[in-house]
Order: C-alpha cells, then sequence, then structure tokens
C-alpha cells in the first residue's frame, strides 16, 4: 500500500463532504514577527499590546489576515494540493481575535461541484471554519477552487453551485468583546482620519509599491504550511511557479495603511477574486473605494465596507474591459468590511 498522499483530485469530492484537517498549529508572537517582515503591516492595534489595551481588548491580537493564511493553510492539503487556481471568497467573518497562544485547527465542507467543459478540471466550493483550543469558531469563510481530475473518465458530478450571499450584513458582523474606540489615539495611529471623513464612493491611491520577490513569497507559503504545488513545483504550470494569492491580499492590505491607517481590524469578508496570476518580479500597487459604511454597538467603533483593488504596474482606477472582463493588470478584486474609529 502506498504511504504517500498525492492528494484530492476534482472526483474524490461529494456535496456534504466533511474534510477534517491535520496539524494543528500554536501561534505565538514568532507568526506577527515574520508577518510583519514579510509586509509593511504597520496598523498599531496589531502592533502593540500598550495600544490594543487602549481600544478595551486584553493584548495585541495576532494581525487577522495572519490567522486567516494559517486556517486556510490548514486547508491545502485536503482542497487544493491539486489545484489550478483559487478563484474567489465568499461569506467571510472573523468572530474571535487569535491572540499568542492560541491553537488554530481548520475544516471545511463540500457545498458545491462543477466540472468545467474540458473535462479536464473542476470547481469546489468549500465553507472552511478555523477553530482555537476551546473549539470556538475563530473565523469562517468560503471558497472556490478549480481542481484537476486525475481520470479523466471519471463522470462529472451533479451540478451544485451554492447561493452565496454579495455582501455580509452588517448587523452580522461580530465586534472583538471589549472593543472600544472611545478614547483612541490618532497620533499613535499614524493618520487623522476617522469614519466620518470617509464618503461613499470614494477612491483612494495608496501610492506605495512592492516588488514582488521569489524568496519572501517562499517563506511566506512556507509559513503558512501553504502546500499546493503551484506554488513551489516550476513544471507544474507552463508560465512559472504562481505566487500564492493570500501573499497579495497581505501586502495590499498593509499597502492600504497610507491611507487608511485607521481601518484597523478586517471583521468580515464579502467577496474576492484572484483576477489575474501574480508572478515574481511583479510590482504590486494597490486602490481602494469606499462602498458603504454602517454604524456598530460597540462605543466609538464604526465600519466601513471597502473594495481593495491590487494591481501590477501603475495604478488606474479601473477593474474591467469592455467586454466585462478584468483588466490584465488587475491582480486582486477583494471586498471586505473593516473596523475603525467614529
Amino acid at each position: 500500500m502506498a504511504k504517500t498522499n498525492p492528494g484530492r483530485f476534482f472526483e474524490d469530492y461529494t456535496v456534504g463532504q466533511i474534510l477534517t484537517h491535520a496539524v494543528p498549529r500554536t501561534v505565538s508572537g514568532g507568526e506577527r514577527a515574520l508577518y510583519h517582515a514579510l509586509y509593511p503591516a504597520r496598523h498599531a492595534l496589531y502592533s502593540s499590546d500598550a495600544f490594543a489595551q487602549s481600544c478595551g481588548l486584553p493584548q495585541s491580537p495576532i494581525d487577522d489576515l495572519a490567522a486567516f493564511h494559517v486556517v486556510f493553510g490548514k486547508t491545502v492539503p485536503d482542497i487544493s494540493l491539486n489545484a489550478v487556481a483559487n478563484l474567489g471568497y465568499a461569506e467571510g467573518r472573523w468572530l474571535k481575535p487569535v491572540y499568542p497562544g492560541d491553537t488554530l485547527r481548520s475544516e471545511s465542507e463540500v457545498i458545491g461541484l462543477k466540472q468545467n467543459s474540458n473535462g479536464k478540471t473542476g470547481v469546489v466550493w468549500v465553507r472552511t471554519r478555523g477553530l482555537n483550543q476551546r473549539g470556538e469558531t475563530v473565523m469562517e469563510y468560503v471558497r472556490w477552487v478549480m481542481v484537476r481530475k486525475a481520470n479523466l473518465d471519471a463522470p462529472a458530478p451533479e451540478t451544485v453551485v451554492p447561493d452565496l450571499a454579495k455582501v455580509v450584513p452588517a448587523d452580522q458582523l461580530v465586534i472583538p468583546e471589549g472593543l472600544d474606540f472611545s478614547n483612541y489615539d490618532f497620533a499613535l495611529a499614524g493618520e487623522p482620519h476617522r469614519w466620518g471623513d470617509y464618503e461613499i464612493g470614494e477612491k483612494i491611491d495608496h501610492v506605495d509599491g512592492v516588488t514582488i520577490e521569489e524568496a519572501e513569497h517562499m517563506i511566506a507559503t512556507r509559513l503558512w504550511q501553504n502546500t499546493a504545488k503551484v506554488h513551489f513545483d516550476l513544471t507544474f504550470r507552463p508560465d512559472g511557479r504562481l505566487i500564492y494569492g493570500g501573499h497579495v491580499i497581505s501586502m495590499a492590505r498593509a499597502l492600504s495603511f497610507n491611507g487608511l491607517a485607521n481601518a484597523q481590524m478586517i471583521v468580515g469578508l464579502n467577496g474576492g477574486a484572484h483576477a489575474n496570476p501574480c508572478f515574481a518580479g511583479d510590482t504590486v500597487k494597490a486602490w481602494t473605494e469606499v462602498l458603504d459604511k454602517a454604524e456598530t454597538s460597540a462605543p466609538g467603533v464604526g465600519a466601513v465596507r471597502l473594495r481593495l483593488v491590487a494591481t501590477k504596474g501603475d495604478v488606474q482606477f479601473g477593474l474591467r474591459t469592455d467586454e466585462s472582463k478584468y483588466k490584465p493588470d488587475v491582480l486582486l478584486d477583494l471586498d471586505y468590511w473593516a473596523l475603525m474609529p467614529l
């Protein structure tokens, strides 16, 4: 009997299947230090215990996207080891902060399947939950992945495409217990702009750019224990080694500090698409559009819905061609909710 695991292929999935992902991981300040070394992440709530405590939290949490990457990385051997590409996200919510010392594990349910017309690949939809050592769900999200078939003669499954919400309603966002921005220190946070200063429809050019390096991407992908072949094996794709989409997400989010320094915590993921592949040598820049705003029940805390767009090359405020396809310079289109002082 073979002892090695080739990973799941499209024909190995069934709707309703529950996948318990291996290797729980206890996170520490090391994850934060490496995350801040890989990305120009500067949001104060994730950088300073004292700042977090002044905002009502017991200490500084692990960066929201760092926690996401840990949860996501657990799922890769079971979901996307043989993926062609990760296609999108929906219905994501951060439910509890993750603190140093927490142990995270992941589980997923297959909620949709659709074989592609070429008969060689198919799309798999999963709903993933990240849980801590107490069995509490710290985050949940849906993603869909294009996966290869191993047996091209395997019959196509019944097509099931899940009906996913386009937006997480503001009243379903979970505000961390105790969070209070009443005495928020704007000087220490880095910018004076508060919730009321942003207008729906406003677009912000985040100005800065970062050229993606092969070595940094490899460190990041290994850090999150992401084993997808497309990120490591140069022979797996004819166009080269694909940069992990989460690496682009974190880079764009970090770049967005310039103009959104007070969008402190990500609490909802409405949708997202990796519009075009990213490769080493591409220079990532970012811009944001303010899509919506909402008040919350937490003192001094507002929610702002943002569209974060990562591009390669110079920023242009546009997403699609006249044929409604993403422009070739658009790498990421991410729609999320963040918490900001009123």
